[in-house]
């Protein structure tokens, strides 16, 4: 693991599998401190580190941790490590953002339009997705980069992400689904106004 470190900003965001500091984040992190963790030092993140060694980081020191597109890369049974160097690195009011590919509604997609796997599920600024490219991992990148580690080893449903966030320990999760991903928003405890106006997320009902 090697890392390279910059910034003062007050809060700090840990971006796990983002590739580049070329590909944007969320307008929400706008000012924040980004830190940028890759397995692949191509793309010259921060730190250069396998997200299932999280835990080689210093605890507590994590505002947030964003990891869109990057959680499918891993084996069911590592997924519950990978969460739990989340939970590692994240502060006790932190929280955790997390897209992934809505398998459910890819394989609705598929099955109503009538797809075969090798069928363009999809346009993207890189070019046609495919419906294996979905399940399985994009595979121009994979032929590409001779990589194994960019091949999607485990999928996710609405159902299946708050599940596995609940199971890591993750104290409130919020998840919905839209064009073909799923979004979880996951805090160590609970929300705090702040949060909530942060994140778009309406206030839970009075009791």
């Amino acid at each position: 693991m090697t890392e390279r470190t910059g910034g003062d900003a007050r809060r700090r965001v840990l971006n796990v599998g983002g590739n580049s500091h070329e590909i944007t984040l969320p307008a929400h992190f706008s000012g924040w401190q980004h830190l940028l963790l890759d397995i692949d030092p191509a793309g010259q993140p921060d730190i250069v580190c396998d997200a299932r060694e999280l835990q080689r980081l210093d605890g507590a020191t994590m505002d947030a941790v964003h990891c869109a597109h990057n959680l499918e890369h891993y084996h069911r049974h590592e997924v519950r490590r990978v969460l739990a160097g989340f939970l590692h690195v994240l502060k006790p009011d932190g929280f955790c953002e997390i897209r992934v590919p809505d398998i459910g509604e890819v394989m609705r997609q598929s099955v109503a339009r009538g797809l075969d796997i090798d069928d363009t599920l999809y346009e993207s600024g890189a070019g046609p997705i495919t419906v294996r490219d979905v399940i399985y991992g994009w595979g121009a990148e994979v032929e590409r980069s001779g990589n194994d580690f960019y091949c999607h080893k485990t999928g996710f449903t609405p159902k299946a992400m708050i599940r596995v966030l609940t199971e890591a320990g993750f104290g409130t999760v919020y998840c919905g689904s839209g064009n073909l991903e799923v979004r979880a928003i996951a805090f160590v405890a609970k929300p705090t106004p702040f949060h909530l106006q942060l994140l778009g997320i309406a206030p839970p009902p009075e009791s």
